[in-house]
């Protein structure tokens, strides 16, 4: 096998046992680095340091990803004017989040007849947070469900900070007017 020491500097090629050997000395471990290279490779290190740097570098990849999720909103083609404004303020509320949003829109009985009404409630709710989504393809009717996937328009914008939010207001100096003369 080839051998690499703590330090990174290369050995060569030794048998197992001189391998083992040598990792006592140092009082480390043996770790095998790419048991398909032709000698395999392993190298001399601490096992946990290279656990704790593998599992630390998986944690900061994982904090640079942001994970959206698709939140679903579900509606009736006879839903209220105060129901609608409701499930807008959670639709926007969830898109300015940075998530995807899926309206649902069931109908009940013969309600699917009229489908045109359904749809309507859709491009309304659509336009009514155009200024913070868009819809993500067209709406589908599947079977007695209607649907459409709403997006964010741009990534979310983090808040300011207290610096950003006090800015200096400028001083302007204006002339104080004088009473008129009398005499």
């Amino acid at each position: 096998m080839r051998l690499i020491a703590d330090d990174g500097s290369q050995v060569g090629v030794v048998t197992i046992e001189e391998a083992m050997r040598l990792a006592q000395e140092a009082g480390l471990d043996l770790v095998e680095v790419s048991p398909t290279a032709k000698p395999p490779v392993c190298k001399i290190s601490d096992y946990n340091k290279l656990q704790y740097e593998k599992k630390r570098k998986a944690k900061e990849s994982r904090k640079k990803t942001k994970q959206t999720q698709l939140k679903e909103i579900k509606l009736r083609p006879t839903i209220d004017p105060h129901d609608f404004t409701t499930k807008v303020k959670k639709v926007r509320e969830f898109l300015q989040h940075g998530d995807k949003v899926k309206l649902t829109l069931m109908f009940r009985g013969r309600q699917i007849v009229h489908a045109n009404l359904g749809e309507k409630v859709l491009k309304d709710m659509v336009g009514a947070v155009s200024d913070v989504g868009q819809l993500e393809g067209r709406f589908q009717l599947l079977g007695r469900i209607m649907g459409a996937i709403l997006v964010a328009k741009q990534a979310p914008v983090p808040a300011p900070t207290p610096q950003q939010v006090s800015t200096p207001v400028p001083q302007v100096s204006t002339p104080v007017p004088q009473p008129p003369e009398q005499g």
